[in-house]
């Protein structure tokens, strides 16, 4: 075989296996920031009980009837100390991914947030702001619906058995907290984004924000009972996001005399 057929039979098993080898992350591909937030103190604190169970001050056929009713205000894990409900999210991202954008309005068009058993549910989450609310009751007693906002107008509104309606929010500065004056007990927290970089911690306190622009960029750990509990506080503590890939963040620690 002559010198240049050798050439290329050898181009030609170049391009063949080409498609064989992993291409490395482009430097604009996208990856994800995950970690954790445990408790460091020594006791885990037992949960407030807010309604004991058979004695509600309102609507007792309802109200703590399965059971007590218990705060979730700081939710510990016993086991392994992960602090759960948490609100994780990027201060002000660097870059923007409109495929992370369309991946969350296909997974979820619409957030609810329901009232059942005379509790709200979720207790906290995070939503897009183009994402509508839906407000619902599940319960067969009257509840309402009150919050105020920085960027949003003020919501006091009566939701009847079976009621629901749909609300459209501007991103806040700070999550906004949601009550129900017929029963004082009922609390949760909504945060609204104009980006769709953000997550709520499980009951194992982990967390993984996936899409986020590769770089530079600041993650913010807000907890209900201790606020802003990173470094750096409002403007977050600084994480360079790999390309392509999944960056550890590390464990985020919740201190006992952070919580007020």
């Amino acid at each position: 075989m002559s010198r240049g057929a050798l050439v290329l039979k050898s181009l030609a098993l170049a391009v063949a296996t080409a498609g064989l080898t992993a291409a490395p992350a482009v430097a604009d591909e996208p990856g994800s920031i995950k970690g954790r937030v445990v408790w460091a103190g020594s006791d885990v604190p037992t949960p407030k009980v807010l309604v004991e169970k058979g004695k509600a001050t309102k609507d007792l056929e309802v109200c703590g009837v399965n059971g007590p009713i218990v705060s979730q205000s700081l939710q510990i894990d016993p086991e392994t100390k992960g602090v759960a409900g948490a609100l994780v999210y990027l201060a002000k991202p660097n870059g923007s991914n409109p495929a992370a954008v369309e991946a969350l309005m296909k997974a979820h068009p619409k957030a609810v947030l329901d009232q059942k058993d005379c509790e709200f549910i979720p207790y906290i989450q995070g939503i897009y702001k183009e994402q509508p609310l839906v407000i619902k009751s599940s319960d067969p007693v009257n509840h309402n619906v009150r919050y105020n906002g920085f960027s949003n107008a003020s919501l006091n509104q009566m939701l009847g058995v079976g009621g629901s309606m749909e609300v459209k929010l501007e991103a806040e500065r700070r999550p906004l907290q949601v009550a129900c004056d017929i029963h004082p007990w009922m609390t949760a927290y909504i945060a609204v984004f104009d980006h769709p970089y953000f997550a709520v911690t499980g009951k194992d306190g982990s967390f993984e924000i996936k899409g986020v622009p590769a770089g530079a960029q600041n993650l913010v750990v807000w907890q209900e009972k201790a606020g802003w509990i990173n470094e750096g506080k409002a403007k977050g503590a600084p994480v360079t996001v790999k390309a392509g890939a999944a960056t550890d963040f590390g464990v985020v620690k919740l201190q006992p005399n952070q919580v007020k």
